[in-house]
């Protein structure tokens, strides 16, 4: 699996961050957040997938 997070959707709600935070890492001004990597490890698909859908802005993308 891979992830992405679109920076024009993203505010900052920092939701993502607390819920995989191995998988995304967030701007230290804004709170905005990024990928840690493109590519998910299997260990934390469950995570992710649960950052995504908690997002809500939906600014992760998985596919």
């Amino acid at each position: 699996m891979k992830v992405r997070v679109d920076p024009e959707r993203c505010q900052g709600h920092t939701l993502c961050a607390m819920i995989a935070p191995k998988a995304f890492e967030l701007d230290d001004v804004d709170g905005h957040s990024t990928a840690v990597g493109e590519d998910v490890p299997a260990d934390q698909e469950e995570e992710v997938r649960e950052a995504a859908h908690s997002c809500p802005e939906r600014a992760i993308q998985l596919f």
